[in-house]
């Protein structure tokens, strides 16, 4: 019998930001250690590689991808890409994660090239491009999830900052006020940003000052914790600046390249591009290069009511709309015995309930909730049984 299924051992990453708690509530995974728990990574990504069993062999996802990629990947999939294009992963946010925007395809094939012709190491504090890859993602919250994603409107930007009233804002402001328009709000983005010494000091003790007096509304309450995160941080203002928002569990947002948004506090799902390329604009103790994140920042209002990604239903499934190839990405409630068809490899994440999947050829696996597995596009059709939600990686 051919092995259909294969369930996924996973890297759980610590970084700083992650919640000790959201994995244990939602999967019942233990944490003795209680370590920040920031983000199960399900897939073949170098610096956090999935493993599976092969003939009862741990092998990396990467390794047995890389053994028949044709078979596995699908034939299109492996001429497009040549690996699995996806990074799936479970975020816990308990702390927010820099404001930061990420290039477009030809930005970053260009940036990464001269990078590389420049010399500069890989590992560099101050590199800006990692790989030659845009990284597009979506987030499906799992759990109330506060983010920022895009611009707000000119009007309500200047709004704000007339009401916080800044001197050594004022010039910025008014230069904003005369020229609302994308290259208005991006001098005035990335001059705020590029803030130094007393300027930048006074400015943002000025907006707590503000914050303080007017915590009762949720957006400075939300400032107000954001600079106990932060201290002293020039995107402290990004709230005024970008939409501010929370989902709620089972809704989903795409974040397209050149777009700035942050991720503040939850856990959701989330899909990407395979990139680790992150240009940084506030809310960081790291590297800020502000002229080529500018460059890289598409400076337009995104309208608060295109922020959530509607999905196409069909059945007992939502289908997300992508606007790239490397990813898709579908929600499942309640199924049993749904046919689903295999036409690349696909990570498979049991939600809330167990999640029975059977092949014609007699496999079968039971995945627990929080577990996930991974599935070859060689599988063709098989079937899914769940009483409660399970989430499906492809492309």
């Amino acid at each position: 019998m051919t092995t259909q299924f294969f369930p996924l051992k996973n890297v759980i990453q610590d970084y700083a930001w992650g919640s000790h708690t959201s994995l244990t509530e939602l999967f019942d995974m233990p944490n003795p250690e209680n370590k920040p728990q920031a983000e199960i990574w399900m897939g073949a990504h170098p610096n956090g590689c999935s493993k599976i069993a092969v003939d009862k062999k741990e092998t990396l996802l990467s390794d047995f991808i890389s053994s028949d990629m044709e078979n596995i990947l699908g034939a299109s999939t492996t001429q497009q890409f040549g690996e699995l294009p996806y990074l799936f992963k479970v975020l816990c946010a308990e702390k927010a994660l820099s404001v930061q925007v990420h290039p477009s395809k030809a930005q970053a094939e260009a940036g990464f090239a001269k990078e590389e012709a420049a010399g500069i190491p890989l590992s560099a504090s101050f590199r800006n491009y990692k790989d030659p890859n845009h990284k597009p993602e979506l987030v499906f919250a799992l759990t109330d999830y506060t983010a920022m994603n895009g611009f707000r409107d000119y009007s309500d930007i200047l709004g704000f900052f007339h009401q916080l009233n800044i001197e050594e804002l004022a010039s910025l402001v008014s230069a904003l006020q005369d020229n609302q328009s994308e290259q208005g709000l991006s001098d005035f983005f990335g001059a705020l940003l590029s803030l130094e010494g007393e300027a930048k000091d006074a400015a943002v003790s000025k907006l707590l000052t503000y914050a303080d007096a007017n915590q009762t509304d949720e957006l400075f309450a939300l400032l107000l914790t954001l600079s106990e995160q932060y201290p002293g941080d020039i995107g402290l203002f990004s709230p005024l600046i970008l939409n501010t928002l929370t989902l709620q569990p089972g809704e989903a947002m795409f974040l397209d390249a050149c777009t700035p948004h942050a991720y503040i506090k939850g856990t959701g799902l989330e899909i990407m591009a395979n990139s680790d390329n992150v240009l940084r604009a506030g809310l960081t103790p790291k590297h800020m290069d502000v002229p080529e994140l500018i460059s890289c920042t598409r400076c337009l209002p995104m309208p608060e009511d295109t922020i959530l990604l509607a999905p196409r239903v069909e059945g007992n499934a939502q289908h997300y709309p992508i606007p790239v190839p490397d990813f898709k990405f579908s929600v499942y409630r309640n199924t049993l015995n749904e046919v689903l068809s295999t036409h690349s490899a696909e990570i498979l994440i049991a939600v809330d309930a167990p999640l029975t999947l059977t092949h014609s050829n007699g496999d079968s696996v039971t995945l627990s909730k929080g577990e996930s597995v991974f599935i070859p596009a060689y599988v063709g059709d098989y079937q899914a049984s769940c009483e409660g939600l399970f989430a499906r990686a492809y492309n």
